[in-house]
């Protein structure tokens, strides 16, 4: 009852203090804003959100225009779905006005006060991470020194599928096995061991990626009305700073077992010796925020985006049977893919695209904020107003792209689309670091489990596309087809 009453009172108070800002609001920004849809008091547009978020945000911009006006509680969004607002936005007139990100709770308490390399604002901070992660983490020559535990792990997986699959057609769970082969090439860069190396370690990073993406679903208030961040209701505050405390610890254990075995090769040893060159640069900190970025940026992205790639392939026979054939035509059957084969396997390559295209695994780009007015399409765009580009929209423009909801992979025989189309990995400042990463690990992945298995989807049904997105946008239900392997794998494996 008490609870009940105190949030009533806090509403109150925020009905009038959000009163009190319309009222002295300038009336020339105003009439500037994007078209907007009839809101609420106090909660704004909030009432319209619906899952999956990325199709309610689509029905509102085909009624109110590419370029729109919202309000979450206080916050005030602009919603964007054309490539010429988000080429305006992520280019020289406005790239940098819009690199600062919206800083939620869950940024302060687990992101070390959101100075992580994708929760800092703009600046010299921010600038340091995203030079240390492209020379020291994201560059070329760093990737090519953890080709053979990529190698190793597709091969481990490889290996796990043949065993059930090597006497015929069985059914297997896909979901499981790609989070484990992620999280597996994550921890052995990051820290140079298996998962199931060390059994504790395994359990610990499993728990912690799932628990940190649960609390990526969840809202306070304080995300909403920022002035009330202090308020914890249902004791959401104590959860994530209890949640926070376990992290930390996790990723200072890893920092402290790397001081006493230097002899690892492993991106936490590498920072290490840096540390030792420029302590004020590479603090334990600035490592755990790092280590944090690319455990929680690299496991489940790559693995849902696998799982919708064997998907759309099982659902379109004709795309799979020609991978294959070009595979078998460029590799041949006397030997696995390498890493240096992909730039060879022009299709495969389109694939990948296509599925980036038609199922991104953030339909919606991590969100902007705009550190001084800007202008996006001749409307006003106030400060610290929180920028939404909605991806998934713009890839599936039947205006841009023919049969948009067909996958179709010649639609990139000709290489990448130019142009602000398609950016599964986001643009300018702010743009996916690991882009480079990905690509490798899912040109690698899709084409070894395309070369080694036949595949067969369960009773010959299509396989449901029906996605939900919280983090990110995966499918509502695992995927399980059949599979059995080839002849390729009984003489290599057997």
């Amino acid at each position: 009852m008490e609870e009940t009453v105190l949030l009533y009172t806090i509403l109150t108070i925020l009905f009038l203090l959000l009163t009190l800002k319309l009222l002295t609001t300038k009336k020339q920004w105003k009439n500037n804003l994007p078209p907007s849809p009839p809101s609420f008091p106090i909660i704004g547009h909030l009432h319209l959100l619906k899952q999956p978020i990325q199709r309610t945000l689509e029905n509102l911009s085909k009624k109110y225009g590419p370029i729109i006006s919202l309000r979450f509680g206080s916050r005030q969004v602009i919603l964007v779905s054309s490539p010429s607002a988000v080429e305006e936005c992520f280019t020289k007139s406005n790239d940098r006005i819009l690199a600062n990100r919206p800083h939620f709770l869950m940024g302060k308490y687990s992101n070390y006060n959101n100075t992580t390399l994708v929760t800092a604002n703009y600046g010299d901070h921010w600038r340091n991470l995203r030079r240390i992660s492209a020379v020291e983490i994201f560059s070329s020559t760093r990737l090519n020194n953890f080709e053979t535990v990529r190698k190793d792990e597709v091969n481990s997986l490889l290996r796990k599928i043949y065993k059930i699959s090597s006497r015929g057609f069985a059914k297997v769970n896909l979901r499981s096995m790609f989070f484990d082969l992620t999280v597996n090439i994550m921890m052995r860069m990051i820290a140079g061991k298996r998962c199931e190396e060390d059994e504790e370690t395994g359990l610990k990073i499993r728990e912690i990626v799932v628990e940190f993406f649960g609390y990526t679903e969840m809202t306070h208030v304080g995300d909403l009305f920022p002035s009330f961040e202090w308020f914890d209701y249902n004791g959401f505050i104590k959860k994530i700073i209890g949640f926070s405390g376990k992290l930390d610890l996790f990723l200072q254990g890893l920092i402290d077992e790397h001081r006493m075995d230097q002899d690892r090769n492993s991106m936490i040893n590498h920072l290490l010796a840096l540390q030792e060159l420029q302590p004020d640069y590479y603090s334990d900190e600035i490592i755990k925020g790092l280590v944090l970025v690319m455990l929680v940026g690299g496991i489940d992205t790559t693995a849902v985006a696998l799982e919708w790639a064997i998907t759309n392939l099982l659902n379109n026979s004709n795309v799979l049977k020609k991978a294959y054939d070009e595979i078998n035509d460029k590799i041949g059957e006397e030997r696995l893919i390498n890493e240096s084969d992909l730039t060879e396997l022009k299709y495969l390559q389109s694939i990948i695209y296509e599925n980036l295209r038609l199922c991104p695994v953030a339909p919606l780009l991590i969100p902007h904020v705009a550190s001084n007015d800007c202008t996006v399409g001749g409307f006003h765009v106030p400060a610290n107003s929180m920028v939404i580009v909605n991806m998934w929209e713009i890839q599936r423009d039947p205006n841009l792209w023919d049969d948009p909801t067909c996958f179709k992979p010649e639609r990139f025989e000709n290489g990448k689309v130019d142009g602000f189309k398609l950016l599964p990995f986001g643009f300018g400042r702010r743009s996916c670091p690991g882009e480079g990463l990905a690509n490798k690990e899912m040109g690698l992945a899709l084409g070894s489990l395309i070369q080694c298995f036949e595949w067969e989807r369960i009773g010959g049904k299509e396989i449901d596309m029906t996605e939900k997105t919280t983090a990110t946008m995966s499918k509502v239900e695992p995927l399980e087809v059949l599979c059995k392997a080839r002849p390729i794998l009984h003489e290599l494996l057997s």
